[in-house]
C-alpha cells in the first residue's frame, strides 16, 4: 500500500482509520462531503502534510476516481442512515466499486455482523454460515456478494467485519457510541438491550491498527476478516466505567423491543432496531485467530482503559466546540 483513500473519513470507523494510517505515515486521501467536517478531523489529526482532503458525493463514482490520485487502496468506510440501509446501501456500493473499477484500486469494506443471521458457533469464524433471517441482514448479504461480484474483474477487495465499536470517532452508527457520548456530556443516556448480557464490542482504534496491518498484505484481499473485541462485557459494568471516568452519575436507561416500538414512533429509526435485537439477547462472538494468524497477534485494548479514554476524548471535544 503506497498511497490511500479512505471514503467516508468523517465517520466513526473512517476517522478511525484515516488516523491510523497518518500515524503509519502512509500518504492518504480523506474523501466526504463535507468540507467543514473534512478540515475538522484535519485539525485534530494536527494537519499532517500527508493528508489530502477530497470533497465529494460518494454516490458519483467520477467523483471518487477524480480525487483519488495514484491510490492504490480504497478504504470504504461510508454508510448510510439506518433506516435507508435497504434503499442506499447497494447503490452507494456499486458508486465505490465502480470507481475503483476505473482506476485498478483495491477495495477494503468495512462492514458489521448482520449477515451471519442467528449464532451458529460459539466463536464466530469466517466460515460461519452467511444465513441472514432479518431484512438488514438480508440487505448486507446482497452488498458482500456485489463487492466479491466478477462485474468488477480490475479490483481485488477484501470485507473487515466489526462487532458494535466504540471510541473517540464512534457516531450514532453505534448503539454503544451513542450511550458513551450522553454519559461524557451528562445527559441521560439510552442503552440498547439488555444490560445483563454481556456483549462484544471493538474499540475502535483497535480495530483500525488490525484493518491497515491486513489491507498492507497483499494475499489477504479477496476474502473476509472478523475483527474481534477485548472480549465481552455487560451494560452495567460499561455504565460503571463509563460514570467513574466521566465523574457523571445521570440516569440509563435500557432499552427493549417494547421500549423501542414505543420510541419509534416518535423517531422512526428506533423502529428500525429492533429487528436486530437478536444480536443482543444472543450475541455473536467473534473468532480473531484468522486475523491472529495473519498478522501476529490481535490489538486488544481492556474494556476499562478503552471506555475511559473515549469518555475523556469526548468531553475533550465538547470543551472544543
Amino acid at each position: 500500500m503506497k498511497r490511500a483513500m479512505v471514503v467516508g473519513a468523517t465517520g466513526g470507523t473512517g476517522a478511525a482509520i484515516t488516523e491510523e494510517l497518518i500515524r503509519q505515515g502512509i500518504e492518504t486521501i480523506a474523501f466526504g462531503r463535507s468540507g467543514q467536517k473534512l478540515e475538522l478531523l484535519a485539525k485534530n489529526l494536527g494537519n499532517p502534510a500527508q493528508l489530502t482532503l477530497a470533497v465529494g458525493d460518494a454516490f458519483r463514482p467520477e467523483d471518487i476516481a477524480g480525487a483519488s490520485g495514484d491510490a492504490d487502496v480504497l478504504f470504504h468506510c461510508a454508510n448510510v442512515p439506518y433506516h435507508e440501509m435497504t434503499t442506499r446501501l447497494l447503490p452507494l456500493g456499486e458508486a465505490i466499486m465502480a470507481a475503483a473499477q476505473k482506476k485498478g484500486m483495491k477495495v477494503v469494506a468495512v462492514d458489521g455482523i448482520y449477515p451471519y443471521g442467528k449464532r451458529q458457533m460459539d466463536l464466530v469464524t469466517e466460515e460461519h454460515p452467511l444465513e441472514p433471517h432479518t431484512k438488514k441482514g438480508k440487505t448486507r448479504l446482497a452488498f458482500t456478494q456485489m463487492l466479491f461480484s466478477k462485474l468488477w474483474s480490475e479490483v481485488d477487495t477484501m470485507i473487515v467485519r466489526l462487532p458494535d465499536y466504540y471510541g473517540p470517532s464512534a457516531n450514532e452508527a453505534s448503539y454503544l457510541g451513542s450511550t458513551l457520548e450522553a454519559i461524557a456530556a451528562g445527559k441521560p443516556a439510552i442503552f440498547i438491550g439488555n444490560m445483563h448480557v454481556p456483549r462484544e464490542y471493538v474499540y475502535l482504534p483497535d480495530a483500525a491498527k488490525m484493518i491497515v496491518e491486513l489491507a498492507k498484505v497483499d494475499h489477504c484481499f479477496s476474502q473476509s476478516w472478523n475483527i474481534p473485541g477485548a472480549g465481552t462485557i455487560s451494560g452495567n459494568r460499561i455504565v460503571e466505567i463509563a460514570r467513574k471516568a466521566s465523574g457523571q452519575r445521570k440516569p440509563v436507561i435500557s432499552l427493549g423491543r417494547a421500549g423501542l416500538t414505543l420510541l419509534g414512533l416518535f423517531v422512526p429509526v428506533m423502529k428500525e432496531v429492533v429487528e436486530m435485537l437478536y444480536l443482543t439477547e444472543e450475541p455473536l462472538i467473534l473468532s480473531g485467530e484468522k486475523v491472529k494468524a495473519h498478522i501476529g497477534s490481535l490489538v486488544q485494548t481492556p474494556f476499562e482503559e478503552g471506555i475511559a479514554a473515549t469518555i475523556r476524548a469526548l468531553q475533550e471535544k465538547a470543551t472544543r466546540i
